[in-house]
């Protein structure tokens, strides 16, 4: 299979995950269409047409030569460094077909803000009225993007295609997996205290492993023995949204929040809310996540060898069955 058959396929998948609903999903991409064809040809010129088909603009293929896939290089930050270790082990006869990356770079990480629309949907899904999901998502998204434009966004890329070295990433096609798992998790279990909702985590083998590692889910606000009645795992749209929104959470019900992680402002605009918050674990949440995908990418295309870097651990759900 090609690299193009693998992310096709993790397109698909990534849109039948997406929290906010696949019809929502299609009605964005025909808005996006609606947007295209308003473009002059000069602007037409510039306009990312993969964005006519795949919602989340942080995930895409980085560099493609068009060989054939079958070892791949995993890890959830594959920049240079990895492309040079896909390249050592190629010397050493482990013949590294590709890299699958978490988190972007190149284009996709240039439009990371992007896929912050996806957050607005999602609050409103949870109770926030329209209107203030779509400022409070907007003037953060505004933040990130201007935050994220010094930097050097195609080092990756430029060593990959030197090497000659095929590299794609899936971020938001890996958060909606592991977002919508544990909210379908959350909701059949039904757990009732905090502690409970830290023992269903723990059932899980990536955060199981990273328990070992010193990195374990945690309470960040409440404690074991408080009470949990509508949780909300936020673990998708890009970056961490704006911190004024778990008031307007907290008023629709919302008294837990499950995260990868949260800033010290987040912590205390949740600790204003009186809403629980539970860390589940950054780079556990994204193994958890890529594994979920690695599974369906498996069970569709063919059976891959991986080849586990930079904090993957390749969890196979597929053998359980």
């Amino acid at each position: 299979m090609k690299l193009k058959d693998i992310y096709k396929e993790a397109l698909k998948f990534a849109i039948k995950m997406d929290p906010r609903g696949e019809s929502v999903v299609k009605e964005q991409l025909n808005e996006e269409k609606k947007k295209f064809e308003k473009l002059s040809e000069k602007e037409k010129k510039y306009y990312d047409v993969e964005k006519l088909t795949n919602p989340y603009s942080d995930s895409r293929i980085i560099y493609d030569n068009n060989r054939d896939v079958k070892n791949i290089l995993v890890g959830i930050d594959m920049e240079v460094q990895e492309v040079l270790l896909a390249d050592r082990l190629n010397e050493k006869g482990k013949k590294i077909d590709a890299i699958i990356a978490h988190h972007p770079s190149g284009l996709g990480l240039a439009q990371l803000y992007e896929v912050m629309g996806i957050q607005t949907d999602i609050f409103c899904k949870y109770g926030v009225t329209v209107s203030v999901a779509e400022d409070l998502t907007l003037a953060r998204a505004k933040e990130v993007k201007e935050k994220i434009l010094p930097t050097n966004f195609y080092r990756t890329y430029d060593a990959a295609k030197l090497l000659n070295i095929q590299i794609m990433n899936m971020h938001t096609f890996t958060d909606n997996c592991v977002t919508t798992y544990l909210q379908k998790e959350f909701d059949k279990e039904k757990p009732k205290k905090l502690g409970d909702i830290i023992d269903l985590l723990l059932k899980e083998a990536e955060y199981q492993e990273y328990a070992k590692r010193g990195m374990p889910p945690i309470i960040l606000l409440g404690e074991k023995t408080r009470k949990v009645n509508k949780i909300f795992v936020d673990m998708t749209g890009g970056t961490e949204g704006a911190k004024e929104i778990y008031k307007n959470l907290a008023n629709s019900g919302i008294d837990t929040i499950v995260g990868m992680h949260f800033s010290p402002e987040h912590k205390t605009a949740m600790q204003e809310a009186r809403v629980n918050a539970v860390i589940a674990g950054h780079i556990s949440s994204d193994v958890l996540g890529m594994n979920i995908m690695l599974d369906e990418i498996e069970k569709k295309l063919e059976k891959l060898s991986v080849y586990e870097a930079s904090g993957f651990i390749r969890v196979n759900r597929n053998k359980r069955k």
